[in-house]
C-alpha cells in the first residue's frame, strides 16, 4: 500500500466517518452568498452587453458570455473570500485527536487574523484576503471557460430541442451544458487550483503575505512536476462537473417558475 493511501487510512480511523463532511458548515455558508452573488450579476452583465453589443457591434455578441462571467466571479469571489479561506483551512488541518472539536468557520477566521493572543491589530485582517490573487487567477479563467461553453452548448441543446423552454427541457439543457462546460473548466484549470490550496494552507504568515502564484506555480512544478500541477484533476473535475450542472439547472428553473408566476 502507497505511504499516501496508508496516511488517508490513517486519518479515516483517527477521526471516523465525520472527516469526509469536514468543512461542510462551511461550504454551506459559502454557497449561498456567492451563487446568491455570481448569477444575478451574470445575468445582469450578460444582458447589459449584448443588448449593447447586438446594436453596436454584432462581431463582439459571442465574447459576452466570457465577459461577464469575468466580471462577475470577480465580484463574488472578492466579497466571499475570507469564507473560502476557512473553508481550505477547515478541511486541511486536521485535529490530532480523535475527540477534539475542529474550529468552526468563526473560530478559523479568528485564529487567521490573530494567530497569537493578544496580537490584534489593523493589518491582520488582511491575512482574510490570503492568496486571493491565486483565487482569482484560478476562479476567473474557470469562469471565463466555463460560460463560454456552457451558453454555446446550452443554445445549441434548445436549438436542438426545438420546442417551448419548458421545465423538464430547461433542466436537461442547463444540467448537460453546466456538466460538460464544469468539467472542461475544472480540467484546465486545475494547477491553478494546485497553487489556490497551497496558498491558503500556508501557515508562515510572513511568507504567505509575499508568496505570488507565479512563485506558488513554480515550487509546485519543481517539487512534483506534471502530476504535482494537476494533482487531485480527477476529484476535481469530478466535483466541478455536478456542482455547476446543480446549480445553473436550480437558478434556471427557478427563473422560469418566477417569470411565469409573475406572468399569471
Amino acid at each position: 500500500m502507497s505511504s499516501a493511501k496508508l496516511s488517508a487510512r490513517n486519518n479515516f480511523m483517527q477521526e471516523g466517518f465525520s472527516r469526509l463532511w469536514r468543512g461542510t458548515n462551511a461550504s454551506l455558508a459559502l454557497a449561498v452568498p456567492t451563487v446568491g452573488i455570481y448569477m444575478p450579476c451574470y445575468d445582469y452583465f450578460r444582458n447589459r452587453m449584448e443588448g449593447f453589443t447586438t446594436e453596436k457591434s454584432p462581431t463582439l455578441t459571442p465574447y459576452v458570455p466570457l465577459v461577464a462571467g469575468i466580471i462577475a466571479r470577480s465580484l463574488a469571489c472578492i466579497s466571499c473570500y475570507p469564507v473560502e479561506l476557512a473553508k481550505t483551512r477547515m478541511q486541511a488541518f486536521k485535529g490530532t485527536q480523535r475527540d477534539v472539536k475542529l474550529p468552526g468557520v468563526w473560530k478559523t477566521l479568528v485564529d487567521v487574523i490573530n494567530p497569537v493572543k493578544g496580537s490584534s491589530n489593523g493589518q491582520n485582517y488582511r491575512m482574510l484576503w490570503t492568496g486571493l490573487g491565486a483565487q482569482l487567477a484560478r476562479d476567473v479563467p474557470f469562469s471565463a471557460i466555463c460560460w463560454s461553453i456552457l451558453e454555446h452548448t446550452r443554445r445549441s441543446i434548445f436549438s436542438f430541442i426545438g420546442e417551448e423552454p419548458r421545465a423538464g427541457s430547461i433542466i436537461g439543457a442547463n444540467f448537460t451544458a453546466g456538466f460538460v462546460a464544469g468539467g472542461v473548466a475544472a480540467a484546465v484549470t486545475c494547477p491553478l487550483d494546485v497553487a489556490k490550496t497551497r496558498r491558503q494552507i500556508e501557515k508562515n504568515r510572513d511568507r504567505a503575505m509575499t508568496m505570488t502564484t507565479r512563485q506558488t506555480m513554480a515550487e509546485i512544478w519543481r517539487d512534483g512536476g506534471m502530476r504535482g500541477m494537476f494533482s487531485g484533476a480527477g476529484a476535481r473535475v469530478g466535483r466541478a462537473g455536478p456542482s455547476v450542472a446543480i446549480v445553473v439547472s436550480f437558478y434556471e428553473v427557478v427563473k422560469y417558475g418566477l417569470h411565469n408566476f409573475h406572468q399569471q
